[in-house]
């Protein structure tokens, strides 16, 4: 594809900053609109208005709104050849995806409970997010939005999982994952090894607000994470950097500070999107369990039930010794129930 590619999203979304890293990453030309923009008329409208949302043709070649970010990664790896950001080895690819899944449903969490249940961070979003916006907006217009939109995300952390039973796992997970990240980031500038893999834009676009917008995450990063501050900053535009087919971490060479990333995340993460699925397919709305040895709490949420079905899907359809490879290293991490424990 040569066209531009259009983009519709906001710098207060993370998944619009994964999305915008990237393209950058890749040298994919685009342009972006911010919600209201008079290039967005006539474009249909994405099912969740919210989320970053790219205008492309389907398989008839109608134009449609896509907002999921993890297909849209894959979808551009076969539409624009080179600088790939999927590894070719199918066993580091699905460890990619577990982290990309990972930083997308877990470290949401974090992200959304330090923006909208401390004051300071509430303040700090409802003052900045509505004018990106609507940046000419008057004071009152501000106002006004600045309630709804705060009232809109703060009803939300049901389903993202932030209140006052689950506050203590999100916050104790998010400082252990600084430490991990942190360790990693000390021999290695990547998560996939000397280039960035999906995952390594997932967790940026978290962190480009927990570590660089919302100042109670932020505060923690750097005291915790110095280096991790730094890198969000680096990976913000990798348009200069020169990947080469043998930078990516090997199958039989995980790093240890990778393989604790993944116990990490296996502790938490794992739990919760198990969780969620089995109270999805028991047509409950409520989603009961114990993670990281406490009780979490919070509304059953279909996406992440698509998330989780998505990363077994791609399990399943490696060969036999691509599995075992897998399993292999999720065993190591204590994390093999996110492909092996039944729902």
């Amino acid at each position: 594809m040569t066209t531009r590619l259009l983009l519709k999203g906001a710098p207060g979304s993370p998944y619009t900053r994964k999305m915008l890293a990237v393209l950058r990453y890749r040298r994919i030309p685009y342009n972006v609109a911010i919600p209201g923009s008079p290039h967005l008329a006539g474009l249909p409208t994405p099912k969740v208005e919210l989320q970053p949302t790219f205008y492309l043709p389907n398989a008839a070649g109608d134009i449609e709104a896509v907002t999921d970010s993890t297909p849209l990664i894959r979808r551009f790896e076969s539409e624009y050849l080179g600088r790939e950001a999927r590894p070719r080895d199918p066993v580091i690819g699905f460890i990619d995806s577990f982290l990309e899944d990972y930083a997308d449903e877990w470290l949401t969490k974090a992200m959304f409970h330090y923006r909208w249940h401390f004051k300071a961070d509430i303040r700090k979003a409802a003052d900045i997010l509505p004018r990106w916006r609507r940046l000419t907006a008057t004071e009152e217009e501000i106002a006004q939005l600045s309630a709804q939109f705060s009232r809109r995300q703060i009803d939300r952390l049901r389903f993202v999982g932030s209140n006052p039973t689950t506050a203590e796992v999100i916050e104790s997970s998010y400082r252990r994952f600084l430490a991990c990240f942190e360790a990693h980031l000390g021999t290695w500038p990547f998560l996939m090894g000397a280039r960035p893999g999906s995952s390594d834009f997932g967790v940026y676009g978290q962190l480009s607000q927990l570590a660089h917008f919302d100042p109670t995450s932020a505060a923690i990063a750097l005291e915790l994470a110095p280096r991790a501050c730094a890198w969000v900053g680096l990976v913000d535009d990798l348009s200069g950097h020169e990947p080469a087919d043998n930078q990516w971490i090997t199958r039989s060479a995980v790093p240890p500070t990778l393989m604790q990333l993944l116990a990490e995340a296996g502790r938490t993460y794992v739990p919760a999107m198990i969780a969620n699925a089995r109270a999805l397919k028991s047509k409950s709305n409520q989603v009961e369990a114990e993670v990281d040895g406490r009780p979490w709490i919070q509304g059953a949420f279909p996406y992440q039930g698509k998330c989780l079905s998505w990363l077994r899907e791609e399990f399943s359809a490696l060969s036999s010794g691509d599995q075992a490879g897998v399993t292999r290293l999720l065993e190591e991490a204590g994390s093999t129930a996110l492909v092996h424990e039944p729902l």
